[in-house]
């Protein structure tokens, strides 16, 4: 489902249903790994680890699931994001923080080099927002690398705050060690949900 058009060269689709995911799960495994192997994560991921990832995410309750598609039909970014109760880990990292059933989790943000700086990654982040419901959702968070980056001073220019609370992620890296990193916690409030 076409959700915009950002112009002729880029437009970002909605994946829906198990068919249309089964579609874009070769696309997508393909170009994840790479993304997350540049900085600021340098991170060796497996083909079976995107996949895995891909289809935990896409098959999560009400996950938005949004992809950027080229003129040539090839995936060049995806924003995936689901309720915060959905995922265990980093709900237990936001315990009291935050109310978990009325918080939203921008899981995956990642756009392959030659079309950042366009305005892919941040449209991404906004059709989600627009797409997560405020009468049910009053937060939003997400994680990003702890040392500062591009992608941290976008999210605060779009409106999120940094908690001051860090998550701990073990991961193979490109150079064949494995290695913690400490992932930042931003939010955002989004509307006013009456929370029980």
């Amino acid at each position: 489902m076409l959700i915009r058009r950002l112009d002729e060269a880029v437009r970002i689709e909605r994946v829906t249903t198990r068919e249309e995911a089964a579609r874009w799960r070769p696309p997508f495994v393909s170009i994840y790994p790479g993304i997350f192997a540049t900085a600021p994560y340098h991170e060796d991921i497996s083909v079976e680890q995107a996949t895995s990832r891909f289809d935990f995410l896409t098959a999560a309750k009400g996950h938005i699931t949004l992809l950027g598609v080229n003129a040539a039909d090839q995936l060049v970014g995806f924003g995936i994001a689901l309720p915060l109760s959905e995922t265990k880990l980093v709900a237990q990292a936001l315990a009291g923080l935050v109310p978990h059933k009325h918080t939203f989790y921008l899981a995956e943000l990642g756009v392959l080099p030659e079309y950042r700086h366009h305005g892919l990654g941040r449209s991404l982040v906004q059709e989600r927002m627009k797409l997560i419901d405020p009468r049910k959702y009053s937060h939003v968070v997400l994680r990003v690398a702890a040392e500062k980056n591009p992608s941290y001073d976008m999210y605060l220019s779009m409106g999120f705050e940094d908690m001051g609370v860090y998550m701990d992620v073990s991961a193979k890296r490109t150079d064949g060690t494995v290695s913690t990193d400490k992932r930042l916690f931003l939010a955002r409030v989004l509307s006013q949900v009456d929370v029980e």
